[in-house]
C-alpha cells in the first residue's frame, strides 16, 4: 500500500536590503605640471651633466682595470723570467 506524499511548503527568502553606499571623497586630478622654456633648459642640462658624469665614472672604472690587468701581466712576465732564470743555472 503506498504511503501518501504530502506537498512540502515552499518558503521564499526576501533577499537583506543592501547597505546605504559609502560616500566617498571625490578623486582630486593631480595637479598638471607646466615646463616654461627655463625649466626644460635646466632639465636638459642637468640630465646632460648626470650622463656626462656617470660616462666619465664608468671610463675611469674600465682604465682602473685596464691598468691593472696590464700590471699583473708585467709582475707575470717578470716572475717567469726570475724562475727560468734560476733553472738555466
Amino acid at each position: 500500500m503506498p504511503l501518501p506524499v504530502e506537498p512540502t511548503a515552499i518558503v521564499q527568502h526576501t533577499p537583506a536590503p543592501a547597505p546605504a553606499p559609502v560616500p566617498t571623497a571625490p578623486v582630486s586630478s593631480p595637479p598638471v605640471v607646466q615646463l616654461t622654456p627655463g625649466a626644460l633648459v635646466a632639465l636638459v642640462g642637468g640630465g646632460t651633466a648626470v650622463v656626462l658624469v656617470v660616462g666619465t665614472v664608468l671610463v675611469s672604472l674600465l682604465l682602473a682595470v685596464a691598468v691593472t690587468a696590464a700590471s699583473v701581466a708585467v709582475c707575470a712576465v717578470v716572475l717567469r723570467s726570475m724562475l727560468n732564470g734560476q733553472h738555466k743555472r
